[in-house]
């Protein structure tokens, strides 16, 4: 594969072009992919266009790049996650008619959670994850369900640190979130209230197929006493999407 001066790949480059958009920035001008990607802007200015041409970036009318249809499809046709959601997305839509609020579907990937399906409401309340967010596992209700559910080698480096805080009622010292994470597989369920932000109560639990936790489904509810009323719905929810996707 052709290389750079600098020894880099053309892949490795155009990597870096798509790891430049995020969740919240959907699309750039090319100076900022250059600057974010660390390319001379002529070089990022050639590789978005021919990556333009082949459809893995589109242009907007007012000349700003965004991730292209074509990039979707090949991602979406290939994507591991596809029989997750397609099993889960009956489920979640019953659990989003009863909790009123936010519900999503979060996977393991790497040391964060990766939110593959959420559905929402008009005046529901604040929710920082989208799909294709990620957020700490420590930070959480999702991600601190997958963590104690997942390797021990895992929860070792997490508990390393940093534990980086949102709000003053993250999880942010070793010592409580081994507490947690403990109390996590003894209760069968993840309360994080405030955790993110504090009029925010997330609610996770875990979605097990094959005698492994392979997801976990959350509801974000407002922070108040009713919160905890929605773990039963949330564990019949796992359990369905679970019994689907060993079918």
């Amino acid at each position: 594969m052709a290389r750079s001066p600098s020894g880099e790949s053309v892949l490795e480059r155009a990597v870096r072009i798509f790891e430049a958009f995020t969740p919240g920035e959907t699309a750039l001008r090319v100076a900022d992919i250059a600057r974010r990607a660390g390319l001379p802007p002529a070089t990022a200015s050639r590789m978005v266009a021919e990556l333009v041409e082949h459809g893995l970036l589109a242009r907007d009318d007012d000349r700003r790049v965004r991730v292209g249809v074509r990039m979707w499809e090949l991602a979406l046709r290939a994507s591991p996650t596809l029989s997750l959601r397609d099993a889960a997305m009956p489920f979640l839509e019953d659990l989003h008619a009863v909790v009123g609020h936010h519900v999503q579907l979060g996977v393991l990937d790497g040391d964060e959670v990766l939110f593959v399906e959420r559905l929402s409401a008009p005046g529901a309340v604040i929710n920082y994850t989208r799909i294709a967010g990620r957020l700490p596992l420590h930070a959480s209700s999702s991600g601190l369900v997958l963590l104690a559910h997942g390797p021990r080698e895992l929860q070792e480096k997490v508990l390393a640190g940093p534990l980086p805080g949102y709000t003053a009622y993250t999880i942010t010292t070793p010592a409580r979130l081994r507490a947690t994470l403990a109390g996590v597989r003894r209760d069968g369920h993840a309360f994080c209230p405030g955790h993110i932000h504090p009029d925010a109560l997330g609610v996770a639990v875990p979605v097990r197929a094959g005698g492994r936790v392979v997801a976990a489904v959350a509801a974000i509810v407002p922070n108040d006493a009713d919160g905890r009323a929605v773990v039963p719905v949330l564990g019949a929810t796992a359990r369905g999407i679970g019994r689907t996707l060993i079918q």
